[in-house]
């Protein structure tokens, strides 16, 4: 019997971790930076203009970093196109940071998506380090005041409801 009581132990101790990772989707949870004021940044973006978060207090903000080559960003592109499209007018600013990416590739990437808000590269993917991210995508939600309210690690069409809500908690509707 004294020899069945490690391997038990390891199986209840599996078992505890497994539920505990199981809880919550942690490639959509929070993160670090939700609840403080998000990073400024200022980029160049693809059409040669430039964006700054600075310049869009007083605004919702979506900052959604994004690569060509990245799968789930092609997936979640016309979410994030229908989105802009719907809500310049009402105020919210959607800005997309290209990811370790080739210029030439983000403009076709851009273009190929019909994504008609300011798109920047990241020389040196210092904004992306500001921010803590790690892969593609990752999206930030951002209150008029400034602050990250969210931070979405993950394909945006799989948490679609998720994003929603929190759009909606800003006045945005999807």
């Amino acid at each position: 019997m004294k020899r069945w009581i490690p391997p038990i132990l390891a199986a209840a101790l599996v078992a505890i971790l497994a539920l505990a990772l199981l809880r919550g989707n942690p490639q959509d949870a929070g993160g670090p930076l939700v609840g403080k004021q998000a990073p400024n940044f200022t980029l160049t973006t693809l059409d040669g203009g430039t964006v700054s978060l600075a310049s869009l207090k007083g605004r919702p903000v979506v900052v959604n970093f994004w690569a060509s080559w990245c799968v789930p960003c092609r997936e979640e592109a016309p979410l994030l196109r229908q989105l802009a499209e719907k809500q310049s007018a009402s105020g919210l600013a959607v800005v997309g940071i290209a990811f370790q990416d080739r210029e030439k590739d983000a403009q076709a990437f851009k273009q190929e998506y019909g994504l008609a808000f300011p798109t920047a590269l990241d020389p040196n993917s210092e904004t992306a380090i500001e921010y803590g991210v790690g892969a593609v995508p990752e999206t930030f939600v951002i209150d008029p005041s400034g602050k990250i309210v969210r931070h979405f690690r993950i394909d945006l069409t799989q948490v679609r409801d998720q994003f929603t809500q929190e759009l909606a908690k800003l006045g945005v509707e999807l």
